[in-house]
Parts: structure tokens; sequence; C-alpha cells
């Protein structure tokens, strides 16, 4: 496949298209050997952090130049034209991934006077579908503080197109990882469809406080959701047939608190197995947060879980 060829697979859009038509180039792809699902690290006080503290590795360098962002960025940007995101918003990854289907990526802003952000687009430049989430953010959202997990392909540039009310911005690292879109899943497949679909909030006390049942409105609050589903990418092989799995995943999240939206996301193939999303809000004063999840196979799930701190 000539390398134009592909890179019009790659862009090509919707999401669950791109998924589909990556079954065309499954042949050329090697699985990979994959580890158990990654659990978020507890980070320190006051920031989410892409890197295990126990490790500490270096931080992964910024954006590389390369052919494969020149061919894409007119099919995912349109006429925009991102101004550097240095000072507004940072992308946190690791220099070297420990597991490529399970790469941690850290979205941060520096404080509250940074512009707020919108909506945004996260980017693999060089995963099958490079498009691995677009986010949706509620103005509780601000200063933006979350991290999820994804699914890289090949050593790739890892870059976040950000639409603030300022304008648009863009940052990025370049991740070292491969063969994340292929790696084996870590449950059998009978096992993985039989929980898909639960739901389960974890709430964190304030940074240096013991925890407590609820927070007063108007300060942070620091949250996980966690979903199981496969979010099978059309890459990966089943175990014992060896046969390839069909694309199956999450392409929809909504994240509220009371009738509030948090955040939203449509997601694509590079999003991890078992989603997990770690991050930062400010209360709005409700006692609950409604997550309402759907997938590429017409199944939806929706689940209202209370914001306190288990004790």
């Amino acid at each position: 496949m000539s390398r134009s060829s592909s890179a019009i697979l790659r862009a090509a859009k919707p999401p669950l298209m791109r998924a589909a038509a990556a079954a065309v180039i499954v042949p050329a792809l090697m699985a990979a050997s994959g580890l158990a699902l990654a659990e978020t690290k507890t980070p320190a006080a006051g920031k989410l952090s892409a890197i295990p503290a126990a490790k500490q590795e270096p931080a992964a360098p910024p954006l590389q130049p390369g052919s494969t962002w020149e061919d894409l960025k007119a099919d995912i940007l349109g006429d925009q034209a991102p101004a550097d995101g240095s000072g507004i918003i940072s992308v946190g990854a690791p220099y070297r991934a420990n597991d490529a289907a399970t790469v941690p990526i850290v979205l941060s802003q520096p404080s509250a006077a940074a512009p707020r952000i919108l909506s945004a687009k996260l980017i693999i430049d060089e995963n099958p579908a490079p498009v691995a989430a677009t986010l949706t953010f509620g103005a509780a959202m601000h200063p933006l503080d979350m991290e999820l997990r994804v699914r890289v392909n090949q050593y790739s540039n890892v870059r976040l197109v950000a639409d603030t009310e300022q304008g648009p911005v863009m940052t990025g690292r370049f991740v070292k990882a491969s063969g994340g879109c292929s790696a084996p899943a870590t449950r059998d497949p009978q096992l993985a469809l039989s929980t898909m679909g639960e739901i389960r909030v974890r709430n964190f006390p304030q940074a240096g406080t013991a925890a407590a049942m609820s927070t007063p409105e108007g300060q942070r609050r620091e949250t996980q959701v966690m979903i199981r589903h496969p979010n099978y990418s059309g890459l990966q092989r089943d175990q014992i047939t060896q046969l390839f799995i069909a694309a199956h995943f999450i392409d929809k999240l909504d994240v509220y608190q009371g009738d509030d939206l948090l955040f939203s996301m449509e997601g694509g193939i590079s999003i991890s197995e078992n989603p997990v999303f770690r991050f930062s809000y400010t209360d709005n004063g409700s006692p609950d947060l409604k997550v309402h999840v759907e997938d590429t196979e017409g199944n939806s799930w929706e689940k209202t879980l209370p914001k306190q701190v288990e004790g």
C-alpha cells in the first residue's frame, strides 16, 4: 500500500468507518504481546501524573516533524491553523510506554488564568484511525486536568488540538510505543462481554485533607470513571482461533454532575480496553455524577453514582 493511500485510510471519516476500513490492512499488521490492563496511579497532590512515581521515567519529547501529519492535517483540521499551545495546555506522556495498549496521557493547564478549553481532538498520527477522541468540556472542567489511556500502534506524535476561548491551539509529545492497536485483549472474549457496560466511579479526597463524605460547592474535586468494555480495535486476534475480532468499541461517553455536563467523548479504536478517565472539576453542589455510555453495536448503559468519598 502506498504512503498516500495509507494516509487517506488513516484520515477517513467517521471513526467507525475508519475502523472498518482498517480491516483491509490487518494482514500487514503484526500482533504484539499484551500485558495486564494498567491501573491509574495515585498522583502527587494537586496534579495528575502520566508517569508512575516508582519509575520516574523522563517525559516524552515534544512533537517531532514528520510527513504523516502533513498528509493528515487538512482532513482533520480543515482550514484551522492552531497556534502553539505552550503555556495554555500541556500533554503529558511517558518517554517509553510500558504497555503500548494502555499508554497514559495527561491533559493539564497551568492555572485557572489559562484560556478555557471548550473542546479538543486527541490525535495519534501513526495509528490506523488517528483521531483517538473528540472531547467537549463543560465549564466546571476548567482548568483542565485529565488523564486517559490510549493505544499507540507505532512510535508516534500524540497531539492535542484544542479550541479555546482565544482560538485553536496545538501541542503534544512524541511517544515511543508500538503494537498497541493489535495487542491481544487481556480477558477471554466471553468473559469480557459478560461484564461489558459495568461502570464504577471512584472519588478522591482533596489533597492534604482526610477523606470527607462531601465537598462543598465551588471547590475542586477529583474523580475516576472506570468502564468495563473490551474496546476491540478490529486489529486483534482471538488467541484460540487466531481469527481477527471485529471492531467493537465505545464511541460515546457523557459524564454529568447533576444536570451540568462535565465532559463528553466521541471515541474510536485508539481508546484502551476497559477505559479509565481521571479528572478534576469544580463542584456545583449536586450530590451525584451520571455516566452515560454507548458503543458501536448499539448498546447503551447509564449509571448515577454519589460523589461522596469512600471512607
